[in-house]
């Protein structure tokens, strides 16, 4: 924590220091118009990026997670979780339902679950009767999300609200994770245990509001999607809710995002509801109740995943619609002149500045475009104040953002971002700024994309500005050789800095189509089925909501619909399935399962075991920008197989006897096929396996003749024996001892 403060505090001085110099000596005053235009946008820029990371630091440069108390199972109270719809399909719905109806709690009578529709659809009451929840059905709703969740607010009476989005689908400890929480006004710490506090030691102005948890997602996002990057790159959202939203803390200015949150209801009350005539109700309601003097919380810890916008077009919709909310909320009366603390509005002052970093983005990529292609002046100075000035307060002002991202974002990904979205958020902050409302209120998308996640044409701007960039690293580069200009080696740093961001943003407009109908999620889950008499056991290593696929160390015989058995931690589930692929896995077999009809009590426990976990998508940031474009063109040039092998093949290179009395040599075999090379009794034979008798005749479609497949005609009736199984395991054995003794000669 000292370590951060130091470089906090030079990172002040030397930011004052370079914004002075800034401005008193390198504004480009007697170079005409256009010049002073983009020396002063250029300067304006910069100094609201420093003011914003001083801001930001210090309403952050704390610690202050909150303690988590320990309270008597007696002491947890009713709780309402609203759901809040608007034209989700059932299905999506289903699973949020499911998730909250599987939500641990002392007394699962207290906690009342509610569907609110606010397009009363017939479809969703009847999934609410078949789920068991409470539906409230709201027709002809003019004030949105606000109005669906103010309308079941009236309808019930619980101390403590719980409001999520149609798509987030909560842990089983969402309640144990965050209910206690609200007691901490009324328990105290007293040598390593928790008790209540006497009269005399509750602090009456001590109040918690709200409790905000991570708005997490278990598919990838677009950044995550569009560049390969699901391993590498954290979604796009966890560095403000993990590290912002939770640094915000110490300032009670915690951002309240309508989704994973418990409210006190006496909060609510107090502000009057959910804040209507607002596109972005959430953000709003979060400030009424600071302001009201009630203390709120965010934590890191993950306990409800959602579904993130995508493709490009709903992903604009939704950051624009963040972006116009926060500045309709903060340029308001209510907020300038309400009773929140001014260190809060402060923090507030930063979330409003954040969203001007796109303007101030596309002024970082025009400057140097400017001065090299069009002999625009933008910044008057010389070698001296390059060395003395600009460049300790840039390694400074880099290295301190860098120690404050964490692990989950750093400067290069923020640009790529950044430089992304801006051509399309600069002229709608703008509109709301100067009081030019978006007329109508968006909800996010949250069905299945099923073209391109995004089109190249979103991508013009950009091929503009790298054309241009290009053109402007060629004077500059000419300009470094013809006159020995070393000031021209910072100009063509930013150049080509831009130049990889613009890249960067391309690639990802380029767009990827998405497959998969169902995220699937990195498990370990026992497995069980069974093989005619004999139970076989498997581990899961990746589970979907429609499949699974398990791994096993014998080539066992998999066939038709078969019932799989699967034992998590807390959830137990039967499931249908028959198998689409078998492949071997280093030294083990993987089968890939397709559920089949699943009844409306097994959907319910084998969701439970695939969502009541963290997604497996990266948590920390890992890039290299030249590893980076390496893995995107490797992985976009790329071409998968459809492979449709459903039996194992099993390589066996080993001689076995015909009923006849000849030997055959057997090359590889799949329960269905053998594979026999060299000489071959007669088109039609029967071949011994142990005790078993494998009754096989020639394929007539095996190619070239040199080889010869054989189609083993029994093979439905004997592939599950057990004398099959113990003489194929026994070959199997025999192989591996023979590959080990030839390892080690």
């Amino acid at each position: 924590m000292k370590h951060k403060k130091l470089w906090f505090w030079l990172m002040t001085v030397s930011s004052v220091i370079y914004i002075l110099w800034r401005l008193f000596f390198t504004l480009p005053l007697d170079y005409g118009i256009v010049a002073l235009v983009a020396g002063i946008a250029l300067f304006s820029a910069e100094f609201i990026s420093m003011l914003e990371a001083v801001i930001h630091y210090i309403c952050m440069s704390k610690d202050k997670e909150p303690e988590f108390p320990v309270i008597q199972e007696a002491d947890y109270p009713h709780v309402d979780v609203l759901i809040a719809t608007h034209s989700e399909e059932a299905d999506l719905l289903f699973k949020t339902v499911n998730g909250c109806k599987h939500m641990d709690y002392p007394d699962k009578s207290k906690v009342h679950i509610y569907l609110c529709d606010d397009n009363n659809r017939a479809e969703i009451a009847k999934l609410a009767k078949d789920m068991g929840v409470g539906y409230f059905g709201l027709s002809d709703n003019k004030l949105a999300k606000a109005g669906n969740l103010n309308n079941a607010l009236s309808k019930t009476d619980s101390p403590l609200v719980v409001t999520f989005d149609a798509d987030m689908i909560p842990r089983s400890n969402f309640l144990m994770e965050t209910i206690p929480y609200f007691s901490l006004p009324e328990m105290i710490l007293n040598d390593g245990k928790w008790r209540k506090r006497t009269e005399e030691e509750i602090d009456p102005d001590y109040k918690i509001g709200f409790i905000q948890t991570p708005q997490s997602f278990y598919n990838p996002d677009l950044f995550q999607f569009n560049f390969f990057a699901e391993s590498n790159i954290p979604n796009e959202q966890d560095y403000f809710f993990k590290e912002v939203n939770v640094g915000r803390n110490s300032s009670n200015s915690v951002i309240y995002a309508g989704s994973n949150t418990v409210i006190s209801r006496k909060a609510l009350e107090e502000v009057g509801g959910i804040r209507t005539k607002t596109i972005t109700e959430d953000f709003a309601t979060g400030i009424d109740i600071q302001a009201k003097g009630y203390t709120c919380f965010a934590i890191d810890k993950v306990l409800a995943s959602g579904l993130a916008p995508d493709d490009f077009p709903n992903l604009l919709k939704q950051r624009q619609r963040w972006g116009r909310g926060c500045v309709q909320t903060i340029r308001s009366f209510k907020f300038l002149f309400g009773k929140l603390p001014f260190i809060s509005k402060l923090s507030y002052l930063s979330s409003l500045l954040y969203w001007w970093t796109f303007l101030r983005r596309i002024i970082y990529i025009l400057s140097p475009i400017l001065f090299t292609v069009f002999g625009v002046l933008v910044v008057k100075t010389d070698l001296w104040g390059i060395l003395l000035i600009w460049l300790p307060s840039y390694l400074i002002y880099n290295h301190s953002l860098r120690l404050l991202s964490g692990k989950i974002r750093d400067q290069k990904w923020s640009n790529i971002v950044d430089t992304i979205l801006c051509p399309y958020m600069i002229f709608p902050i703008l509109a709301e700024t100067l009081g030019i409302r978006m007329k109508k209120f968006s909800v996010t998308n949250k069905s299945k994309t099923v073209s391109r996640s995004a089109k190249i044409i979103y991508a013009i701007p950009h091929m503009i500005l790298l054309a241009a960039s290009i053109v402007g690293i060629y004077f500059s580069i000419k300009n470094i050789v013809i006159y020995k200009n070393i000031l021209g080696l910072v100009v063509l740093f930013w150049l080509c800095m831009n130049t990889y961001f613009l890249s960067m943003a391309i690639f990802f407009l380029l767009g990827r189509i998405n497959y998969r109908s169902s995220e699937r999620f990195r498990a370990e889950i026992p497995v069980t089925f069974s093989v005619g008499i004999r139970k076989v056991n498997g581990i899961t290593c990746d589970i979907s909501e429609n499949g699974l696929a398990f791994t096993t160390e014998f080539p066992e015989f998999v066939h038709g619909v078969v019932s799989f058995e699967l034992q998590d931690k807390k959830w137990s589930a039967k499931v249908p399935g028959e198998i689409v692929h078998v492949s071997k896995f280093r030294d083990k077999w993987r089968y890939s399962v397709k559920l089949t009809d699943l009844s409306f009590e097994e959907k319910q426990n084998y969701d439970q075991i695939v969502y009541d976990r963290v997604p497996t998508l990266a948590t920390e940031i890992k890039t290299n920008a030249f590893k980076d474009l390496l893995v995107f063109f490797k992985r976009k040039t790329a071409h998968s197989v459809l492979s449709k092998r459903k039996l194992p093949r099993i390589v066996l290179n080993t001689s076995l006897q015909a009923v006849d009395g000849s030997t055959v040599h057997v090359a590889d075999y799949n329960y269905q096929y053998m594979l026999i090379t060299g000489a071959v009794p007669a088109s039609e034979f029967d071949l011994k396996m142990g005790n078993t008798i494998l009754h096989l005749k020639k394929n007539q479609s095996a190619i070239g003749g040199k080889d010869n497949l054989f189609e083993i005609e029994n093979w439905e009736s004997i592939s599950a024996s057990v004398d099959l199984h113990e003489a194929l395991l026994e070959l199997i054995q025999e192989k591996k001892m023979e590959e080990n003794e030839l390892v080690h000669a």
